[in-house]
């Protein structure tokens, strides 16, 4: 295998993998001193689809590579066979918004989604990061265990969509209570929790192992990947407002501290879900906050000191941390996550995409089971291309 020079080329091609691209197609091998050559394979017109037979690579482009387009390509690499994978973003780690985010699974909830589909979603991302905690794999993906309390300022009678999912579910004792005076309820459990900044270079890993190639472009229309590809999955987060006209999402800034606390190995959150300590592997994230509408990742130094107030409220320890460091992530937000096939239509040609994007503040905690779902949405596109058309009574 071989690494190439990012920015508008492919910086990752797998020894022997066969390719189609906007320039040329054939396949990476080895000559007798060592080195990597391409092997062109000239029959092939520049542009024209690689898929003129039913069993030619199905060509797809994912656009992005946070959480969601990384995870994407790794399912669609899992469960659709046939497919030749490249990941193409202006962005990948650790300059994406994924590597920002808390990344701890406790479920934000989507009001238009139903419910037995967001559980669904959350079991799928649970059993996922639970097999990574369990394997070697665990510390290179940053992937553990962690252990807390939700506490609430008043009675709460509403039992979550995912206590069953997460381990140990239960109130709170009276003991535990005491640690929070200004709470009068609570629950305790265990849940995992992962490190964005290891996470994605794991899952970037995994993908470039699985054949995938990646690309450093910015992709400005959607077009501009027809026909060099036969499905687009869109990716792209906030970034579809722009790429896809897509008016319903909205950046909700977030700002949080990473402090080193080392004693402190609980997570503690505020039933309103604003306030929060996830202790992680290499540092603490005390949060956060959330304006609407806002597209400035410049932290503000009031935001960062009420953070802190409010954490120490909750551990008072936390007065002796140290290492204070602020982070400003735009959670993308819209009424529900789009989950969606489409088929774009343009001077005769068409273009399939599925869009995946719009977790605003849960997507570490649905991300693998919504990946699975843009797999299988995919899968039926490309079986909608492998479906010859029927051809023309007489």
């Amino acid at each position: 295998m071989e690494s190439l020079i990012r920015g508008n080329v492919l910086s990752h091609v797998p020894n022997g993998k066969q390719f189609c691209f906007p320039f040329v197609t054939g396949h990476w091998t080895s000559h007798s001193l060592g080195k990597q050559v391409l092997v062109a394979e000239p029959s092939v017109v520049p542009g024209r689809l690689c898929r003129d037979r039913p069993m030619d690579p199905v060509r797809v482009a994912v656009v992005g590579a946070g959480v969601m387009g990384l995870s994407t390509a790794l399912c669609i690499s899992k469960l659709v066979p046939g497919c030749s994978i490249t990941v193409i973003s202006d962005k990948f780690s650790p300059e994406t918004t994924s590597d920002v985010a808390a990344g701890i699974l406790i479920p934000h909830v989507y009001p238009d989604t139903p419910t037995h589909k967001q559980k669904q979603w959350f079991r799928e991302t649970f059993d996922h990061l639970w097999a990574i905690a369990n394997s070697a794999d665990a510390r290179e993906a940053a992937v553990h265990l962690v252990s807390g309390w939700q506490v609430y300022r008043s009675i709460s009678t509403e039992v979550p969509f995912w206590a069953d999912v997460v381990l140990g579910f239960r109130k709170m004792t009276e003991a535990e209570l005491k640690k929070f005076p200004q709470h009068v309820f609570g629950h305790a459990f265990t849940t995992l929790k992962l490190e964005g900044s290891a996470y994605l270079p794991w899952l970037e890993k995994r993908v470039k192992e699985s054949g995938a190639v990646t690309l450093t472009r910015r992709i400005e229309d959607l077009w501009e990947l027809q026909p060099s590809f036969d499905i687009v999955v869109n990716c792209t987060g906030l970034g579809s407002r722009q790429l896809v006209g897509d008016l319903e999402i909205y950046p909700v800034k977030g700002q949080l501290l990473k402090v080193q606390a080392p004693w402190v190995k609980h997570f503690i959150r505020d039933g309103s879900g604003l306030t929060y300590i996830f202790p992680g592997v290499s540092n603490v994230i005390l949060g956060g906050s959330r304006q609407s509408g806002d597209w400035n990742l410049t932290p503000d130094a009031e935001i960062s000191r009420d953070i802190l107030s409010r954490c120490c409220a909750l551990e008072p320890s936390l007065h002796g941390a140290w290492d204070i460091k602020e982070t400003v992530g735009l959670r993308p937000y819209r009424a529900g996550v789009r989950l969606q096939k489409e088929l774009l239509a343009r001077d005769g040609r068409r273009l399939p995409v599925v869009h995946h994007y719009g977790h605003g503040s849960g997507g570490f905690s649905m991300h693998w089971g919504t990946a699975l779902e843009a797999a299988r949405l995919l899968n039926e596109c490309v079986q909608a291309l492998r479906t010859p058309a029927p051809k023309p009574k007489i």
